[in-house]
């Protein structure tokens, strides 16, 4: 099935399922989506986590860790993800932030100032907030892990990688950007990537499931992939990360959806969450601020795209101060300041997909999710 014709069939679910009043019953028609989306062989399981403000209105676990009936059913709170890109944001950018609020890093800094190696050429105009905001000019993507047998070398290759534009011209999504602002938090820090971030933020935050970590739990780790018929689990999927050791600036987390709810509700809340202020608002706010060209991003976020694109992850309906992140393994967060309105979607479309241009297809779910789940919290906004 093409992902035009899936658009259509969700649509048909979402309008069915808005006809459904009050309670919990208004997340049906999501439930439908999500579930349409196992049907047609786009991934075997998920979890779906919604909320406003500080609470959670709907959680619920769906289809099996893999595609046989008997393996496990991911739950919210146990379920562990490879959470793929959303490093990037889970622990990366609040690792910068807190360096930022230490006054430890500058974001408009030279990275030159904290990662020498990174010189030559147009690399010394580099800022850190360029790399937050995918404007360094640096490619999208490179296979160190083919390029370099080792950390090491992989970082070599890293500090050396021509830029492909002038600092600060466009907006390219590039992974190399984490991976640097992953090396440069340890430069500063003088410790791990992980082990900060988990000091930091992850713990503070209450996140105990989530963090830089081999799963090691098959019993409750979604597989991100599979070889000649077996799941392949508890080790982080993306390859570039594996080459840094398997924790990078871009890679390598794994969590739980309670989790995530969590820590969107730390963002929702201006950097505070159950009455404790980890971050300050101020901080939240420069965060989540953009330039002013249509493409800008937010400093580590996503913002949705102009509205009539129908591949967003968020929909057509999202306020324009939304920001989240998605996940090549099947992950993605959202939350939209305006309604107090969060999302965790989290899925293993990595793992052994049925349907063809599994992620094209996964794209229209989450699109018509999205809409579904706004159009449920407009009709009933005092919930």
């Amino acid at each position: 099935m093409t992902s035009r014709r899936l658009s259509h069939l969700i649509a048909a679910v979402l309008l069915a399922g808005m006809a459904t009043p009050g309670g919990a019953q208004s997340f049906r028609a999501a439930d439908s989506i999500v579930e349409s989306g196992i049907a047609r062989g786009i991934y075997p399981g998920a979890v779906l986590l919604i909320g406003r403000g500080d609470r959670v209105l709907h959680r619920r676990g769906f289809g099996h860790l893999t595609w046989d009936r008997r393996s496990p059913v991911p739950t919210p709170d146990s379920t562990l993800w490879d959470l793929a890109s959303l490093t990037k944001v889970v622990a990366t950018t609040p690792a910068v932030m807190r360096l930022v609020e230490q006054r430890r890093v500058g974001l408009d800094s030279l990275v030159t100032r904290y990662l020498p190696r990174f010189r030559g050429g147009a690399r010394t105009r580099v800022t850190v907030r360029m790399l937050l905001d995918h404007t360094s000019g640096l490619p999208s993507y490179r296979e160190f892990f083919r390029e370099a047998p080792t950390r090491d070398s992989a970082i070599a290759l890293l500090y050396a990688t021509p830029l492909r534009n002038p600092p600060g011209q466009a907006t390219v999504y590039s992974d190399l950007n984490f991976m640097l602002l992953g090396l440069l938090v340890e430069s500063v820090s003088g410790e791990a990537l992980g082990a900060f971030a988990r000091r930091e933020v992850l713990a503070p935050a209450g996140m105990t499931q989530t963090g830089f970590r081999s799963g090691r739990e098959p019993s409750r780790t979604a597989p991100t992939g599979s070889w000649r018929g077996t799941a392949i689990c508890c080790e982080v999927n993306d390859q570039n990360a594996v080459r840094l050791g398997g924790a990078a600036g871009h890679a390598g987390v794994f969590g739980t959806g309670d989790d995530l709810a969590r820590y969107l509700r730390l963002w929702l809340g201006d950097g505070s969450i159950d009455g404790r202020s980890l971050f300050d608002p101020a901080s939240v706010r420069t965060f989540l601020s953009a330039g002013n060209q249509p493409e800008a991003r937010y400093l580590g976020w996503e913002r949705p795209p102009a509205r009539g694109r129908d591949d967003s992850a968020y929909g057509q309906l999202p306020s324009p101060v939304t920001f989240g992140h998605t996940g090549w393994t099947g992950t993605l967060i959202w939350a939209d300041p305006a309604r107090k309105l969060f999302v965790v979607f989290l899925t293993n479309r990595s793992y052994a997909p049925r349907a063809s241009q599994s992620m094209r297809q996964l794209r229209a779910v989450r699109g018509a999710l999205a809409d579904s789940i706004v159009a449920a919290s407009d009709r009933d906004p005092g919930r």
